[in-house]
């Protein structure tokens, strides 16, 4: 014969067991409920989307709380979310406007990144004048830009310019829109009025045919290694005059880091170095998604210089960024808290 007593006790606890299992069901990633998610609005090519936001991101991401919506270009971005985090890489001048609007009204929305900002490296004109402006300098080498020269119309006029500049054969040269990465190399002076302007000219820098991709993240920074365009010899130079184009050098396809490379020519940069060049450009660029293509002086252990700075690179192809990003996004709400 079961006493009253007992029998409440048990009610009670099969009132609780039903209240945790319903409130177990409204909590999703990783013990946050629903309402409580971080919401990521996106606005990607329909090419980065499928390159970013891999399952396997938006997986991880769900398990830490945190939700990817699309953001519908045709509606109006205020009538949209709530959203917590913009995330954006799309061109145009109404894309801007649009966003420059939005943080004006939605303080509270962390928007990655300025527009202002990323058009900056979207020049290569003024692309790298901040880390020339850094003449970053200490225990653990040196960084610096090539030597350059925009030339923006007249390709006859080239030779003239180059000369006057007094840079060094071969030249290697690039659209001045970063959106492209597209690059020619020209070997003798004559080929150059060959080139068509609006370009950059860069001195080529002999490197061993590596490069140095630095993924920066906020504050994480992640290197790995591509194959870069071979070096070049004088007598190179005197056989092979003409332009050679090449569609794009640095892939993740051509990734080095498992090659038998010299350590001379494959050590990765010291981190030290890295991360303070990576905190210095964050705060000069007011950008905190982006990469730096970085080349070692062939002959050299500590002269470095940065080629090329790109907006939201492909961090698909960065080992383990699925955990890199998503860190990096709870950081950006745990700042405003």
């Amino acid at each position: 014969m079961r006493m009253r007593g007992e029998i409440v006790g048990y009610k009670e606890e099969e009132d609780y067991k039903t209240e945790e299992e319903e409130e177990e069901r409204e909590m999703v990633g990783g013990g946050l409920p629903e309402s409580k998610f971080v919401v990521v609005g996106y606005a990607l090519t329909s090419k980065k989307v499928k390159s970013f936001l891999q399952p396997k991101l938006e997986g991880l991401a769900r398990s830490k709380g945190i939700l990817f919506v699309a953001i519908d270009q045709s509606k109006s971005l205020s009538d949209q979310g709530p959203f917590d985090i913009v995330l954006h890489k799309l061109s145009g001048t109404k894309w801007r406007r649009i966003l420059e609007e939005y943080r004006l009204t939605h303080p509270d929305v962390t928007v990655l990144d300025p527009p202002d900002a990323i058009q900056q490296v979207y020049n290569r004109q003024y692309m790298l004048e901040d880390v020339a402006d850094l003449n970053l300098s200490d225990t653990y080498g040196k960084v610096g830009v090539p030597r350059q020269l925009v030339i923006e119309k007249d390709s006859s006029s080239i030779p003239d310019a180059v000369g006057k500049a007094d840079l060094r054969l071969p030249i290697v040269a690039k659209p001045l829109a970063a959106k492209s990465h597209e690059l020619s190399l020209a070997y003798d002076k004559f080929s150059l009025q060959m080139l068509e302007p609006p370009l950059v000219l860069q001195e080529f820098i002999n490197h061993g045919g590596i490069l140095f991709k630095v993924y920066i993240v906020g504050e994480a920074v992640k290197v790995v290694r591509r194959f870069s365009l071979p070096d070049i010899s004088k007598r190179e130079l005197a056989k092979n005059p003409g332009v050679f184009r090449f569609p794009r050098v640095s892939c993740a396809a051509a990734s080095a880091d498992e090659a038998d490379l010299d350590p001379s020519v494959g050590e990765l940069p010291p981190r030290p170095l890295l991360e303070k060049l990576a905190k210095e450009l964050r705060r000069r660029l007011g950008l905190r998604l982006f990469n730096l293509d970085i080349i070692r002086e062939l002959g050299t252990k500590d002269r470095y210089y940065v080629i090329d700075i790109n907006y939201f690179p492909g961090y698909g192809k960065m080992p383990e960024y699925e955990h890199i990003f998503t860190d990096f996004l709870l950081s950006l709400v745990k700042q405003k808290q």
